[in-house]
């Protein structure tokens, strides 16, 4: 498994961004006010992940005290925190595509409103990504403490039909 890019994090948010601008010009008028109920619990997670990624680390680092990792448990974090980073991708564009689209509409309380519920979701977006990240990167497994180098390419395989 290889560690999320942020190439592939900004794309989710780009098209998130285009689709929501594209969609907002079209059904603004017949949506509800956002609501801010959704914030609270994109910071819960990233509270929950990035104290599971503290914990996680110290008992993959074997420190005193710490249970090891059974691996699977460890693979479910990483597949957690892989999920996470592009769910807070995509609700950062949406959150963008909001912004975009309502920035030209501050005279009235509505737009303004959302506008300022979907700058704060932008950052709760953010702390999710960033919280996301660190327990993928407390999921890896320390380099061998002797040198010795697990990633050196393995010699070339010899065909049984080339002698």
């Amino acid at each position: 498994m290889k560690p999320t890019r942020a190439r592939s994090l900004l794309l989710t948010g780009a098209l998130a961004t285009g689709v929501t601008w594209a969609l907002l010009t079209v059904i603004y008028s017949k949506l509800p006010p956002l609501t801010w109920t959704g914030i609270p619990a994109l910071l819960l997670a990233a509270a929950v992940e990035a104290w599971t990624g503290r914990d996680l680390r110290a008992r993959i680092m074997g420190n005193p005290g710490s249970k090891p990792v059974p691996p699977l448990f460890a693979a479910r974090m990483v597949v957690l925190a892989k999920a996470s980073s592009q769910v807070g991708a995509l609700f950062a564009g949406v959150s963008v595509g909001f912004i975009g689209y309502l920035s030209g509409m501050l005279d009235a309380a509505t737009p303004r409103s959302d506008l300022i519920t979907a700058s704060i979701s932008f950052g709760s977006c953010l702390i999710l990504i960033a919280a996301a990240l660190f327990l993928e990167y407390c999921c890896r497994v320390p380099g061998d403490p002797h040198g010795d180098r697990d990633d050196e390419p393995a010699p070339p395989r010899q065909s049984p039909f080339h002698n």
